[in-house]
């Protein structure tokens, strides 16, 4: 495991975007590092701010959602881990470390970064956003007898040959729960580690909404019994 790629999907997040590139270009991972930005059809000013990012920036030519800019990334990824990274800063990147060094010391394939699993890392996330994520993650725990304590995180690390032989079908939030769902059907070493979380507001430009919960819940009983 000599190489990491992070993937970063945007859409218009010109207030956050160069912060949150700052921090993980600053992070030594122990491995070398290749940034992937995969520009889902952004239309607030953040595409002027690409002139001047030396990393690789793929481009949607419309506004196709989160699990279509993620597909994006991996496809393009070269790296022997592939980890998420939102752009904004509800979470902070040193987190990825850990998780990183399970799977660079062959002692994991799949590892989550959980939220909840320490709740004093938990910073202003609204009470109906941590009842909807502790019901997901209930659900999945359920359907797919697991103990994993937190579904919808964003931070994931992956083996990359793994995560690229999953097909994976969601163009939106439900991403989340399809690879979750799709992870836990295999014979793969999942682990999941403690991770810090400062939630932000639909008014500081939280896209996720309760349409997307619903949609959770669909995904995970269509690729528990269907799929």
């Amino acid at each position: 495991m000599n190489r990491l790629s992070v993937i970063i999907p945007v859409y218009n997040e010109k207030d956050n975007l160069l912060d949150i590139l700052r921090l993980v270009e600053n992070i030594d991972f122990g491995l070398e590092k290749e940034i992937i930005l995969v520009d889902d059809c952004s239309t607030d000013g953040t595409k002027e701010l690409y002139k001047n990012i030396s990393h690789k920036v793929l481009y949607h030519n419309c506004n196709r959602g989160k699990g279509a800019a993620l597909r994006t990334g991996i496809e393009a990824a070269a790296g022997d881990i592939i980890v998420i990274q939102d752009a904004d800063l509800e979470y902070n990147p040193e987190d990825y470390i850990p998780l990183i060094e399970l799977i660079k010391n062959n002692e994991a394939d799949v590892v989550y970064g959980s939220r909840f699993s320490d709740k004093t890392k938990i910073k202003n996330i609204l009470l109906l956003s941590f009842l909807a994520n502790k019901t997901l993650t209930f659900l999945t725990q359920i359907l797919f007898n697991t103990k994993l304590t937190d579904m919808e995180t964003c931070y994931k690390a992956f083996r990359a040959d793994l995560i690229k032989n999953i097909k994976i079908k969601s163009n939106r939030y439900d991403f989340e729960p399809e690879i979750t769902a799709k992870i836990l059907k295999q014979n793969v070493r999942f682990r999941e580690l403690p991770i810090s979380y400062s939630a932000r507001t639909a008014a500081e430009g939280k896209k996720i909404g309760w349409k997307d919960g619903v949609q959770a819940i669909f995904t995970l009983f269509k690729y528990r019994f269907f799929d």
